[in-house]
């Protein structure tokens, strides 16, 4: 019995001894991850800012910018990652083949982010639209063009909301530019009482036009009578201006339009019926 019990006694001491050295070997394993995780997030960050002034100072276009950025941080991070799991201990070619048995749930996890990816290069190859560009995409978001990325354009709305829209989409759908040229036109219907002198409402409107310097001599503006409605006479306005000058001259002439017209007797129309009484 005291043989068995001495046997047992060894057994059991070796088996703590291997327990607290795996325990040990864990725990270095961790650690060592733990500050490659740090270490590695420091150099990360970094090499992302090294990067960045390097595609400023040789002047790289803004939306290409924020593409590259955005890939190279994902690829550091990806890195990073593998460096972690390798302190960790777990075989690499281990995780990759774990990798390539599920492959096809992940290709179909990731086909949307690979359309988009796909869509971002598309973007940046044709550009369709750029950073600080004002747009209207067929998904239904509209706003000023912050950030071009990998998988997602950021855009931000006139009332300061921040709005994330899948490359794939920005690609393959419509895309209304309102800043790609340097001018556009605006039009006007403004309505006058059926009786009103359209000579003079011509003339009084070209010479607001003419006092207006944003508004772009060539074109020439076009004002013509565009409608006889039901309770007003619509008088077509067309001119063109600076692409940055749009809605500051559009709001600006309607209310010189409203002052003047009162000023000249001009009168605004509004809705009205004429009742006959038949008579017995």
């Amino acid at each position: 019995m005291s043989l068995l019990a001495a046997e047992a006694s060894v057994q059991l001491t070796n088996a703590l001894e291997k327990l607290i050295d795996s325990g040990i070997q864990l725990g270095e394993r961790v650690l060592g991850a733990l500050i490659i995780f740090v270490i590695g997030k420091f150099l990360v960050n970094w090499l992302n800012r090294l990067f960045a002034r390097i595609l400023e100072k040789r002047k790289v276009d803004p939306s290409i910018q924020t593409f590259l950025k955005s890939m190279v941080n994902i690829l550091l991070l990806i890195m990073l990652i593998l460096a972690v799991i390798g302190k960790l201990g777990i075989e690499l070619t281990g995780f990759a083949a774990l990798l390539a048995s599920a492959g096809v749930a992940i290709g179909m996890a990731l086909s949307g982010n690979l359309q988009n990816f796909a869509g971002g290069l598309i973007i940046l190859l044709f550009r369709p639209y750029k950073i600080g560009d004002f747009i209207d995409a067929s998904t239904g978001a509209s706003g000023t063009v912050k950030e071009i990325q990998i998988f997602h354009t950021i855009l931000i709305t006139p009332d300061n909301k921040m709005i994330y829209v899948p490359n794939g989409p920005m690609s393959s759908g419509v895309i209304t530019n309102y800043s790609k040229l340097d001018t556009r036109r605006i039009e006007w219907n403004f309505g006058v009482d059926y009786g009103e002198d359209f000579t003079k409402v011509e003339k009084v409107l070209r010479t607001i036009i003419a006092d207006e310097k944003r508004i772009l001599k060539t074109p020439a503006p076009f004002i013509e009578l565009g409608e006889l409605a039901a309770s007003s006479v619509n008088i077509k306005v067309r001119v063109w201006v600076n692409s940055a000058d749009y809605w500051d001259v559009f709001f600006y002439i309607n209310q010189v339009v409203y002052a003047t017209f009162n000023k000249e007797g001009i009168n605004f129309p509004f809705p009205q019926l004429t009742v006959h009484q038949a008579k017995d």
